[in-house]
């Protein structure tokens, strides 16, 4: 039986050229032709079962390759089960892959009913009991057109629940993104063999319901080939926040310093503290980059300590101490930057700290050589700001997000954290993690400061061992699924924004809250 992905340690996630290598491992240890497309339908089968509706028919959409095989196997074992099925066939018996040309023999054969097209929604006395698309799989680039696209659209209009095979037909599976026309709705998709990147980024969790994956039995295969990427998990995250020592002081948890709040901008900077005090560093200190008189000062946090320009410019405060600089920085964070990214020794740069280094050559420069000195940084752009970096539209940024953001990482020796549907964060020796967690209630202002503040007091927190950069990357990877899983347990079903101020303590409660089982 397939197994949800939200109950698996790590997982692996492999794009359609690393899925195609696996692909040809597990078929040469074939006991016999058609053996992994026969374990592939019959995980479709048992699948459509648990969540299809009581009664009715399950109709099954079935493309012209070996997609459209696998469910061609799993209309057979239903049909043989006692089960009503109705297959709608898109190719041509005599085109089919060998596989898939085998399963519709053995359908044919077993009596499965073949129709043209699936009924009108207006004539349905009641709807589908399940709908499984197994038009496209793995490697989709086009759009689906023709009679394809008529059942994509069919599929999005009927009213019962709708399980993609693999992938759902009209997305890509390595980006995330439309193929170009419209993409299947699912309300499940089961991922056979290997687990994609597509679903978990881009409009991937918009369209791909809830993730289910079969391995097919091919483990050791699966693991002979690296991953494209890999997603956060609850017990990989969780570990970057142990309990507390009775010994432990507040001294044991780092200094933050927050650079950030330019006139007109300071509660950017307030949020950033708050959440560096929630998340956990021993003191946090903020400079405004607005010093009008009566703006140091939050009265619902008084933790918080304010110090001018002079507090953090002096001899050895920013070599020993993480530091967010950007937060509502506006066109003063400029004028800061080349002390900091010379100076910091852990470094969170975050929105106009960004938009700075992408309009000046010579701050690309020193961020590219702080990592020969062996300092780490945290870039945390939105996909506007990681356009501004690359040279790049947002639409180029949003195409392929993991490639952008691997390229980013690459390019400027740090570990970016490219927010969005599915955020990436990506190191730049090249290791990949998506986020899964998280949802529209997150796009609000001041979100993005609440995630810097955090990951830097989580950073601030942790004593000096190992890889800089690996620490860099597993600090913005765990605070980045936190700060998603806050916003499901706040909100599981949003119609409107979480606040950031109200964001801060929900990720709190979510930290305290027990593990998921």
């Amino acid at each position: 039986m397939p197994r949800p992905v939200s109950a698996l340690p790590t997982p692996a996630l492999h794009d359609s050229q690393t899925s195609r290598q696996i692909e040809t491992l597990a078929l040469a240890t074939q006991p016999a032709a058609g053996a992994l497309m026969a374990r592939a339908g019959l995980a479709v089968a048992r699948l459509a079962l648990a969540l299809g509706r009581p009664t009715g028919t399950f109709w099954v959409l079935c493309g012209p390759g070996n997609n459209g095989g696998d469910g061609l196997v799993a209309a057979r074992w239903l049909h043989r089960h006692g089960h009503t099925v109705r297959v709608v066939f898109t190719g041509q018996a005599d085109t089919l892959p060998p596989d898939a040309c085998q399963a519709h023999a053995a359908a044919l054969a077993a009596g499965v009913l073949f129709c043209d097209t699936p009924p009108d929604e207006a004539a349905q006395d009641a709807p589908p009991r399940l709908v499984i698309d197994a038009l496209l799989g793995l490697g989709q680039r086009r759009p689906p057109a023709g009679r394809l696209g008529e059942l994509v659209t069919w599929c999005n209009r009927q009213a019962g629940p709708v399980l993609a095979v693999d992938l759902p037909t009209g997305l890509d599976g390595d980006t995330g993104q439309s193929t170009g026309g419209a993409v299947v709705r699912a309300t499940a998709t089961v991922s056979l063999l290997t687990l994609k990147p597509g679903l978990f980024t881009g409009i991937g969790q918009d369209v791909a319901g809830t993730v289910w994956w079969d391995d097919l039995a091919a483990g050791q295969d699966i693991d002979r080939i690296p991953p494209t990427a890999r997603l956060t998990e609850e017990t990989r995250a969780r570990h970057l926040w142990p309990l507390r020592l009775h010994q432990q002081h507040k001294g044991s948890f780092g200094d933050l310093w927050v650079l950030a709040g330019a006139p007109g901008m300071t509660g950017a900077a307030f949020l950033a503290g708050r959440a560096g005090l929630t998340g956990g560093a021993g003191r946090v200190y903020v400079s405004l980059l607005d010093e009008r008189p009566g703006s140091h000062w939050d009265p619902i946090h008084p933790e918080l300590m304010f110090r001018p320009a002079s507090g953090w410019q002096a001899d050895g405060v920013l070599e020993q101490a993480t530091v967010v600089c950007g937060c509502g920085g506006g066109e003063a964070v400029a004028e800061v930057l080349p002390q900091v990214l010379h100076r910091a020794h852990r470094l969170v740069l975050d929105a106009d700290a960004l938009n700075a280094i992408a309009q000046a050559p010579a701050l690309q420069q020193a961020l590219q050589q702080r990592a020969s000195r062996s300092l780490a940084t945290v870039l945390t752009p939105h996909p506007l700001e990681a356009a501004r970096l690359a040279g790049l539209t947002v639409a180029q940024i949003q195409g392929d997000r993991i490639a952008q953001a691997c390229a980013l990482a690459k390019r400027f020796q740090a570990v970016v954290l490219l927010k969005g549907s599915g955020t990436v964060i990506s190191a730049p020796g090249g290791a990949t993690w998506i986020n899964p967690t998280g949802h529209a209630a997150l796009a609000t202002p001041g979100s993005g400061d609440v995630l810097a503040g955090w990951l830097g007091a989580t950073w601030a927190a942790q004593p000096e061992q190992g890889d800089p950069v690996q620490q860099a990357h597993d600090t913005a990877a765990a605070t980045a699924w936190l700060h998603g899983r806050a916003a499901e347990q706040r909100i599981p079903h949003p119609r409107l924004p979480l606040l950031a101020g109200d964001l801060i303590q929900a990720m709190a409660a979510a930290l305290q809250a027990p593990e998921a089982a």
